[in-house]
């Protein structure tokens, strides 16, 4: 079973016990992607943002034989808990699949494809979808490790991950 994980984030640099088998590939589907959920560090970490606009986000093969023992690895390397149900994206190709993801994982003979679902987060509230006043004014009040942490963070994303709020963000000097 071939399985793909996509990545727009941390996993890309630190996959931690996800086991990667490839580079990363910079020629992923196209999602809606924006910097909108603090993370447990303080970093202000990209994720699903339905009312972004798409950025083509990158994969990479998973050296594993079951989307179980996949969706497992994620599930550890994120620290979402098993009985989260919306913490991971999961789409198994099949001789109906459709649509942008179906027709990319078929061209790239995926067998499935998983990826981090946690929704944007902001003040503590899981799916609040930070304006860029909120997110710049957030940035702008972090301070020592902090701020280290949240500035690396936001350097290490690709660059292929632009997004509006990236642009501003950049303005900030951090790049």
């Amino acid at each position: 079973m071939k399985i793909a994980c996509l990545g727009w984030g941390s996993l890309i640099w630190k996959p931690g016990v996800l086991a990667v088998a490839s580079d990363w590939f910079n020629d992923g589907p196209e999602l809606p992607i924006e910097f909108s959920r603090v993370g447990d560090g303080g970093e202000l970490a990209t994720t699903l943002c339905l009312n972004a606009p798409p950025c083509r986000v990158l994969w990479a093969v998973l050296a594993t034989e079951s989307l179980d023992e996949a969706v497992r690895a994620l599930r550890v390397r994120e620290q979402i808990p098993a009985e989260r149900s919306d913490g991971i994206g999961i789409f198994t190709i099949n001789i109906s699949t459709v649509g942008v993801l179906g027709q990319w994982a078929a061209d790239r003979q995926l067998d499935a494809v998983i990826w981090t679902a946690l929704p944007p987060r902001f003040k503590d509230v899981e799916g609040f979808i930070p304006s860029l006043d909120d997110v710049l004014g957030y940035l702008i009040s972090l301070d020592g490790d902090t701020l280290a942490h949240a500035k690396s963070y936001i350097e290490q994303v690709p660059d292929q991950i632009d997004t509006p709020y990236r642009r501003e963000i950049k303005k900030l000097g951090w790049d």
